[in-house]
């Protein structure tokens, strides 16, 4: 079966702390997963996404407490842009002033209104109010009212040195296709999908290599549905392509692969199934610290390391 769009988008921050505040609270997003890191089981690992933890919603972090900060550049995601309620820049920009989150002027872009900021770590993100999205079902329990609350993900915009390639495994390899150009943005759409539905690909000369940090995103992932529909990415990917991926790894909510696309970004694809209901009770997601089970037997040394979140 074939399902297009993101999965999830990941991202390196400073604080953890300071990063759970500013998503949960500051966004209202819901922390579904407090997990650690497969390679480094003293870093968190935090989940933010949707009331259901649906792949399209899902933005995560490795915060690092004493990360310097990223550089953008090419071969790197720009902006990371969720969807909101028509009518709810004006709410949001006046609470942006409220918390002293950096922003800049809503303007439009492909016809819609879009309010970019920053997080505290400076990670580059936007809203963009979109009509009828405010009938979807939203998470209202982090301080944002149904009304304006976040519904996952539009868009992310990849900066790079030139942009065919890249378009072209997106067309052929993730279900997308080319919908229009405005400036030096590119379009791609992926059909029917409404959520994380949409990349833009910005072509920049000028720009040093992307040098990571916290405000930096590590990588992105786009969904499938299952192992089978992952195996045909893979395929087209190595006849049509060129590129082989890294070999399958089980990331106890999904089953991924890696590679680096033409332009250097680090593209993920990850599956659906089985989801961040498989270790806890979806109604509890991101109450307890949940360990891959290498480290269950590790728990009390893991926990002793990891910063308080409060």
């Amino acid at each position: 079966m074939q399902i297009n769009g993101l999965h999830h988008v990941t991202a390196i921050s400073g604080p953890a702390r300071r990063n759970l505040d500013f998503y949960s609270r500051v966004l209202g997003l819901r922390l579904v997963k407090k997990t650690v890191n497969f390679d480094d089981p003293g870093t968190y690992h935090l989940y933010f996404g949707d009331a259901d933890a649906a792949p399209g919603s899902i933005l995560t972090f490795f915060p690092w407490e004493h990360a310097a900060p990223g550089r953008l550049g090419i071969g790197e995601t720009q902006e990371t842009v969720f969807r909101v309620p028509e009518g709810s820049i004006g709410f949001w920009a006046h609470r942006f002033v409220e918390q002293g989150v950096p922003h800049e002027v809503p303007v439009k872009r492909f016809g819609e209104t879009v309010l970019s900021f920053r997080d505290p770590d400076g990670m580059r993100l936007a809203l963009v109010g979109l009509p009828g999205v405010g009938k979807e079902p939203a998470w209202a329990e982090g301080g944002i009212s149904a009304e304006h609350a976040l519904r996952g993900f539009h868009s992310v915009s990849l900066l790079l040195a030139d942009a065919a390639p890249t378009g072209a495994i997106l067309d052929d390899v993730f279900g997308f296709t080319e919908i229009g150009r405005e400036d030096t943005l590119i379009r791609y759409a992926a059909k029917g999908t409404a959520v994380g539905g949409v990349i833009d690909l910005r072509v920049a000369g000028g720009f040093l290599p992307a040098r990571q940090g916290a405000g930096s995103v590590h990588h992105i992932a786009f969904r499938a549905a299952d192992d089978a529909a992952q195996e045909e990415m893979v395929r087209r990917l190595v006849q049509n392509h060129g590129i082989s991926p890294t070999e399958q790894r089980d990331r106890n909510y999904f089953r991924s692969v890696y590679f680096r696309e033409p332009g250097h970004v680090l593209f993920e694809i990850a599956t659906d199934i089985p989801g961040f209901a498989v270790d806890e009770p979806a109604a509890e997601l991101g109450r307890a610290l949940k360990l891959p089970p290498q480290y269950e037997a590790h728990r009390k040394e893991i926990e002793a390391v990891l910063p308080a979140l409060g």
